[in-house]
């Protein structure tokens, strides 16, 4: 029976700089905290597992300098709330934003992401393994068990789960120790699943039909016109044109190819350019809102908060210190 922090995540931290602290309880005394080493950076990294059942992780730290990572994730369904993060993954390319509920299906291609230095990356994440919704969970309730794997893939990455949000900051300050924090854990994780599952099945749709390749040799040109001109003001009419597509079209084919809207897409080119400019320029705040695409620096400000987890001010103070 594979114990998931000792087998799989304790080789994995310790190759990546951090250190076991067995007497840390910052986070809980049920599990083990880990100190990531001062020479590649700052923070904490928190696990607690259940057999091979599920695991429950939370991060609070950063690095030095940037940094690429990448590794093997396990047969698993994972959940993450990002708190505060700078950086894309790269399998595929995709920004991650402060404020996100996201799912990440494990065992399949190594996982490739890029963190921003000195930028904390604060999460709380809830990880359920083969034998949790493969054969514990078919058990329990025969008949009645639903294809978890398509209910985590199907929720992406989103800022509209306020239910999932809480649930997993109720887990993230819970603190807890002893048997009942054991019941805790054990109960949040099973909620959290109840809600994905629940969440596919209120939401679900006939299946898309698959893109043409005509139509993703559209979308690959309409999306490089946004990487050229994202700073500009892109009515969905000019986009669509482009696209040689109708409105409608382009935004359900452009949510297909990408996984995000438009209007995402745009604001995830303008917060990395601004990401850029803020640590590298002497700009001002009102000069970098202009330059990515804002008239008004109040609305950039929130938007880059949102994305981010900070303020601008805030991001430039940490990123040039």
């Amino acid at each position: 029976m594979t114990n998931i922090i000792e087998d799989i995540y304790s080789p994995l931290l310790v190759e990546h700089g951090f250190t076991a602290e067995p007497d840390n309880n910052r986070f809980g005394s049920l599990g083990l905290c880990w100190r990531l080493s001062e020479k590649i950076g700052k923070g904490y990294y928190w696990t607690y597992g259940q057999k091979d059942l599920f695991d429950i992780k939370i991060h609070d730290f950063y690095f030095h300098e940037d940094s690429f990572l990448e590794f093997d994730l396990p047969q698993c369904l994972n959940v993450t709330q990002y708190e505060s993060v700078s950086g894309e993954e790269l399998t595929p390319y995709r920004r991650l934003t402060a404020g996100c509920i996201k799912s990440v299906i494990g065992g399949q291609e190594p996982y490739k992401i890029l963190i921003h230095k000195k930028i904390p990356i604060r999460s709380i994440g809830i990880e359920i393994m083969p034998a949790y919704y493969e054969d514990y969970l078919k058990r329990q309730y025969p008949g009645e068990y639903t294809d978890l794997h398509e209910a985590f893939l199907s929720l992406d990455q989103t800022t509209d789960f306020p239910e999932m949000a809480r649930l997993l900051g109720q887990v993230k300050n819970y603190g807890g120790q002893g048997f009942s924090a054991k019941l805790f854990y054990e109960a949040k994780v099973a909620e959290a699943v109840a809600l994905i599952a629940e969440r596919q099945k209120k939401s679900r749709i006939k299946p898309a039909s698959r893109l043409s390749g005509q139509d993703i040799r559209q979308l690959e040109t309409v999306t490089s016109y946004i990487n050229d001109h994202f700073a500009f003001d892109l009515p969905l009419e000019r986009l669509s044109k482009i696209a040689c597509m109708g409105t409608t079209k382009l935004k359900i084919s452009f949510k297909l190819y990408h996984n995000c809207t438009v209007t995402e897409y745009i604001q995830q080119r303008r917060m990395s350019q601004a990401e850029h400019l803020l640590s590298a320029t002497d700009l001002t705040i009102g000069q970098i809102a202009q330059t990515v695409g804002y008239t008004n620096a109040g609305r950039f400000a929130k938007l880059f908060r949102l994305s981010t987890g900070l303020l601008p001010g805030e991001y430039r103070k940490i990123s040039s210190g």
